[in-house]
């Protein structure tokens, strides 16, 4: 365990390095995964999981501002237009992963559902899906969108991407801290006791989100603590790939290639009808369609001067749509496979 933390750490610092995207749990899962595959000796802090989980469901709370909130009745077509465009993802990608990938139905189902990464293998590990090809077609697709759209904005379009740095967050006072904890613990608990889809992670996010749509705090976890969250989540994600082939990875690899660039292709046409619909500009539709990260194409949006809480909207609205729908539409998927 102690060594598959530190080398989850010096995956995650070695990608932070090199500027790369979700340095701290993609180095940390690859660095991992790598070692996993070696069959080294390696584990994951199973024991942490849950409140790590946590930390990152606050994380997300916190994205639910009332900034972003102000800017929902100015978006309702572009909204609308996201949520037919989920719903074509949803419908093209997931058969992709079936058919074309040959997955059994569920994990297609949580491979190719265009919600996150940590969301989706919560919801997919409780449906009994193959956890560790959800994380090779989420984690892929995350790396492959970003790259795609950092070259797209500063190759092709000229934009000076990366050389922006977001705003500091809001100093975290004790009030703030406790809040926050709080959002944490009793989240976890009241999600577990509702019995909510990945208990663990909604709980916190919804009272998370709470306390900062209302107003009482407008402070994230400190980042140390985040960083230490993707590290941890990233090395027991990668240790699961313990006695896994190098097959799978190149398996998983095209196939991810091809499930971005299906979803990327619906996002240029879904973009081109925002514009058309309310003026925005192309760059801006695409990074609030892009199925990458929403801390990540929010740095880009930042970079490239567009309207950030847009991009942040449309991100959040998307994370929380597939969390909601996700697990009734899967009954579904299970009955009829």
């Amino acid at each position: 365990m102690a060594a598959g933390l530190a080398l989850g750490t010096a995956g995650g610092a070695a990608f932070h390095a090199a500027g790369l995207p979700l340095p701290w749990m993609l180095g940390a899962l690859f660095a991992t995964m790598v070692a996993a595959v070696a069959r080294l000796p390696v584990e994951g802090p199973m024991q942490l999981r849950a409140a790590i989980v946590a930390v990152i469901g606050v994380l997300l709370g916190s994205r639910f501002t009332p900034e972003v909130i102000d800017q929902a009745s100015q978006a309702l077509v572009t909204l609308a237009i996201l949520l037919v465009y989920l719903a074509v993802v949803a419908g093209i990608v997931v058969p992709f992963y079936r058919y074309v990938g040959r997955q059994d139905w569920t994990t297609a189902y949580f491979a190719g559902m265009p919600g996150g990464l940590s969301e989706m293998i919560e919801l997919g590990e409780a449906r009994g899906a193959n956890v560790p090809a959800i994380v090779l077609a989420h984690s892929l697709r995350i790396v492959i969108t970003i790259a795609l759209m950092a070259f797209l904005f500063r190759v092709v379009l000229g934009h000076d991407v990366g050389s922006s740095n977001p705003a500091p967050s809001p100093a975290l006072g004790v009030a703030d801290a406790a809040l926050l904890a709080a959002s944490a613990v009793i989240g976890a608990a009241l999600g577990i006791r509702l019995r909510l889809p990945a208990p663990t992670f909604l709980g916190p996010m919804i009272l998370s989100a709470a306390a900062h749509l209302s107003g009482l705090t407008s402070s994230a976890p400190p980042n140390l603590l985040v960083i230490a969250a993707q590290v941890v989540l990233g090395t027991i994600l990668g240790c699961r790939f313990l006695g896994i082939a190098p097959a799978m990875l190149w398996t998983a690899g095209i196939l991810s290639l091809g499930a971005t660039a299906l979803t990327l292709a619906l996002a240029v046409i879904a973009g081109l009808a925002m514009r058309a619909s309310t003026g925005i500009g192309l760059d801006q539709a695409l990074l609030a369609l892009a199925p990458g990260g929403l801390t990540e194409m929010g740095l880009i949006a930042l970079a490239i001067h567009a309207d950030v809480a847009f991009v942040a909207l449309h991100h959040v609205v998307r994370i929380l749509v597939v969390i909601v729908v996700a697990p009734v539409l899967i009954r579904v998927v299970q009955r009829s496979s």
